[in-house]
């Protein structure tokens, strides 16, 4: 704001608190353009730009109840991030009614891979039988791989997370994860910057922009780029 900035585009933490944040840009006539993970106060905002977060859920539980017959379930997720919300919300609603699938354990595991890692291990050290982890994006599902490789359970566990990260495409590639619903981050800089100037030009823009999403598995690994977000 102190900068004279035209306009903001936003990815915030945490979609509530960063409310003053949104109150100081309106005051200040600056418009603020919310990417990837939304704000609880819409009203700040000129439009949000999102991935199908729920969908991204509802594709990686379809692909668990394709191939299997029933499981545990555990769920690490983020609800402070409201992208990590919608993703698991997805998937629950997927599953409910499949009563073959049963979650045994739903914990914060804060959308970090460090977090995700000592939130697993303390789960295996409670003895909590599973068979599958959803993670709520790729950190998480690697932190949990973490802690399932390192108490010698990974043939045992399938796991699953959100974003198409390197990484995790990687882990696919070498049997580790089972799946990632992918993203595409440059797909949404570039309507969120096509956008900013349609509004700057004094253009109608959409109050809501959702970018689809694609579950990516060993099966369809070869029509993405490993090394890239796409």
């Amino acid at each position: 704001i102190d900068e004279g900035v035209v306009a903001i585009f936003l990815n915030p933490v945490d979609w509530k608190t960063v409310r003053p944040a949104l109150l100081a840009c309106h005051e200040a006539g600056i418009p603020v353009f919310n990417i990837d993970t939304s704000v609880f106060d819409t009203q700040y905002v000129v439009t949000q730009i999102m991935s199908d977060n729920y969908n991204a859920g509802v594709q990686c539980a379809n692909d668990i109840i394709d191939k299997t017959d029933g499981a545990n379930i555990v769920i690490l997720d983020d609800p402070d991030t409201n992208s990590i919300y919608e993703r698991i919300q997805g998937f629950m609603d997927t599953l409910e009614g499949h009563e073959e699938y049963k979650i045994v354990a739903q914990r914060e595991a804060g959308g970090e891979l460090e977090v995700a890692m000592d939130v697993m291990d303390e789960i295996i050290k409670e003895r909590i039988p599973f068979d599958i982890v959803m993670g709520g994006n790729d950190p998480t599902a690697l932190g949990a791989l973490a802690a399932i490789q390192a108490n010698h359970m990974e043939k045992e566990v399938s796991i699953y997370g959100v974003d198409g990260s390197p990484d995790g495409k990687s882990m696919i590639q070498e049997g580790l994860i089972k799946g990632t619903s992918s993203q595409k981050p440059s797909v949404i800089g570039k309507i969120a910057a096509e956008t900013a100037y349609k509004y700057l030009n004094g253009e109608t823009i959409e109050d809501y922009i959702v970018v689809p999403v694609t579950l990516v598995t060993k099966e369809n690994l070869p029509a993405f780029d490993i090394d890239g977000w796409e």
